[in-house]
């Protein structure tokens, strides 16, 4: 897993807690499914998180989602939203 300072790792397979992650986010539209299927992550003050969720079919979205630190809460914000994207589209920063 390539890490470097300030940067985004390399996607790896969603876990249980990226799927928490997930399920704390209302995107306003009602899909088939919605299932973490991979991410990426960067440590700041907080985690940006990149994740690719299948909603359906051959249907996947890309979530921009910021978590805060433990000692500030462990809020989770949803800061972006990329649609009609495929399995295949990469995980990059928007």
């Amino acid at each position: 897993m390539t890490n470097m300072p300030g940067g985004f790792t390399d996607p790896m397979d969603a876990t249980e807690e990226i799927q928490k992650i997930c399920d704390q986010k209302n995107t306003k539209k009602v899909y088939e499914e919605f299932r973490a299927v991979k991410y990426t992550s960067q440590v700041v003050n907080g985690t940006n998180y990149l994740i690719k969720v299948h909603v359906g079919g051959h249907i996947y979205l890309h979530l921009k989602v910021y978590q805060t630190l433990p000692c500030d809460g462990g809020q989770v914000v949803l800061r972006g939203v990329q649609e009609h994207k495929t399995e295949d589209d990469p995980l990059v920063p928007f």
